[in-house]
């Protein structure tokens, strides 16, 4: 199944679904003393979904600072995005005003597949100095040198994951009045707009529609070591398929086995990024039946030295299971626990996010360092519980809440990753450091464990530098999209691919996760102060789309023609 959206048109070209129905039923005779009936009504096969939507807001800048031009959905038609939502207003805000509680700064995060209105109902704005109706995303008409503008596209994947490429169509310039100034300088009258206008694409990760740089960092990763991570009886494992993690091999894929996948990325790619990083990691379970204390702690330091992280991070099956079913008092390094995910033990229960969350707290307390942005990010598959000894445990909320609030000092951006858990639970802690909880922004919601790795590599990229697919002139940028099948999009930012230079179907690259996640992809253009008369009245004309296909049965090869 494949899609296509062509932003320049009031429409979207979509693929269709087939739907089938099949039945069946098996019956015996009824005239015997004993009889029997068995049926299996309403049988049904449906074709999944690949419903690609898009909302985007759109600035320009003509010497006035920032104006908002275009946004999808804009419920007033402001060209600043809105959307009513449960008879509430929600509105965009690309530099947040700190009296304003609806200034997120970015992008509306409640926009999923059920709020984003069709594309055939966007509105798209009005030149803010011409005052003229724009009829396509793009169509200013009296640009100067000086002038820029910038579009954050929210990508949103419906149902099923898929690869996604971005492209350009009819491509076109032209050198249009030819004025006596010009005339100097460009006797030919050729159209030179596309190549003397900078541009950068880019992943806007917060999608705040600003290029963000790199800053330092302290990092906790606070994670679940709770049975149900690891062994089937409790629905740990994911799938019978196996998988390798840095040259380890298993026979079946568990959900810790993600865990430790992702969380190697995630310190993969700050390392070779070379981040201004420190990086720890905590852990919790629950208690068993003998024990005065919760099974939670650290399993590494904080430390800038990325290879001792990765090393620590490895093996966490091994690992959780010794704290899972190993003796009291239970560590992850006492090798006393079984790593088996079909065995059958007797096995530490509850789980204790809150004291989690404390660990990581107190490590960043203790090792963190002065003047830097401070983040714990906290995995769970469960709701928290108390287990079957004497200890009480805390409030995973009221725990989250003291650290955003710097209880103990420093304040700290809380992210959580709900794997089939309590979500309520998981997105109540989550916020920025100073700030209320419940935000969206800094909650993800995982439907499939399979979804793990690609989460931690949207939240690496978001630590470091933005990464930037191609800075050049908007010509080249444009010729670039518009060649072939246009430039293949990576699904997780951690792994290693180049967009420019290696195949679609590269293995670093992947595919796009569905259920309506949030992917943003940026486009921003400059014509500089400079710039002469050469570019009197040139014209630039384009089109620009994305392109979708499944995940499944395909490579991310692309179609043979997009």
């Amino acid at each position: 199944m494949n899609e296509k959206l062509r932003l320049s048109r009031r429409k979207m070209l979509a693929g269709i679904g087939v739907v089938g129905l099949a039945s069946a039923g098996a019956g015996a005779g009824t005239s015997a003393f004993f009889s029997d009936e068995e049926e299996f009504v309403d049988n049904s096969l449906v074709a999944g979904e690949l419903d690609l939507l898009v909302d985007w807001q759109q600035t320009y800048d003509f010497g006035e600072g920032h104006t908002f031009v275009s946004a999808h959905p804009d419920h007033d038609g402001d060209g600043q995005q809105s959307v009513e939502i449960d008879g509430e207003i929600l509105n965009y805000s690309d530099f947040p005003d700190e009296t304003d509680p609806d200034s997120n700064g970015a992008n509306i995060p409640e926009l999923n597949c059920d709020t984003i209105p069709p594309l055939s109902e966007a509105d798209f704005g009005t030149d803010p100095v011409t005052d003229e109706a724009m009829e396509t995303l793009v169509q200013f008409s009296d640009i100067k040198p000086g002038d820029s503008g910038e579009i954050t596209f929210s990508l949103h994947l419906c149902d099923n994951p898929g690869y996604l490429w971005m492209q350009a169509d009819n491509v076109s310039e032209d050198g249009g009045m030819f004025t006596d100034p010009e005339m100097a300088v460009d006797p030919d009258n050729l159209g030179t707009l596309g190549d003397e206008i900078q541009a950068r694409l880019w992943y806007d990760e917060d999608c705040d529609n600003v290029y963000d740089a790199t800053e330092p960092v302290d990092i906790m990763l606070t994670l679940d070591f709770s049975g149900s991570m690891l062994y089937e009886e409790y629905g740990g494992l994911v799938s019978n398929d196996g998988i390798q993690i840095n040259g380890s091999s298993y026979n079946e894929t568990t959900k810790i086995d993600l865990v430790e996948l992702g969380t190697r990325q995630f310190v993969d790619f700050l390392q070779s990024s070379n981040a201004d990083v420190q990086v720890g990691v905590a852990y919790f379970d629950g208690e068993g039946s003998d024990d005065n204390i919760p099974r939670t702690g650290i399993l590494q330091p904080l430390t800038t030295n990325l290879s001792t992280v990765d090393g620590a991070l490895a093996g966490l099956r091994q690992k959780l299971a010794n704290v899972v079913t190993g003796g009291a008092p239970s560590t992850p390094f006492d090798g006393d626990g079984d790593p088996d995910p079909f065995s059958s033990n007797g096995i530490a229960t509850g789980t204790y996010i809150g004291e989690g969350v404390d660990d990581a707290q107190g490590e960043l307390a203790t090792n963190g360092r002065p003047a830097v942005t401070y983040q714990n990010i906290v995995l769970s598959d469960g709701e928290s519980f108390n287990g079957t000894g004497s200890t009480s445990f805390s409030s995973p909320v009221g725990a989250a809440d003291d650290a955003r609030a710097a209880s103990p000092s420093p304040a700290t951006d809380i992210y959580t990753i709900n794997v089939n858990g309590s979500a309520s639970t998981l997105q109540s802690m989550a916020g920025g450091a100073g700030e209320s909880g419940g935000d969206p922004v800094f909650f993800n919601d995982v439907d499939d464990p399979l979804d793990i790795p690609s989460v931690f590599g949207n939240l690496a990229a978001q630590t470091t530098e933005e990464k930037v697919i191609m800075e050049d002139s908007l010509g080249t940028i444009l010729n670039e999209l518009a060649d072939g099948n246009g430039i293949p999009l990576d699904g997780n930012r951690a792994t290693l691919y180049d967009e420019l230079s290696d195949p679609a179907d590269d293995s670093d690259r992947e595919a796009f996760r569905g259920d309506g996640v949030m992917h943003c992809i940026a486009l921003s253009w400059e014509l500089p102060f400079e710039v002469g008369n050469e570019a009197q009245g040139d014209t630039l004309g384009f089109d620009l789309g994305f392109y979708t296909e499944q995940e499944r049965h395909n490579d991310g090869a692309g179609p043979q023609a997009a």
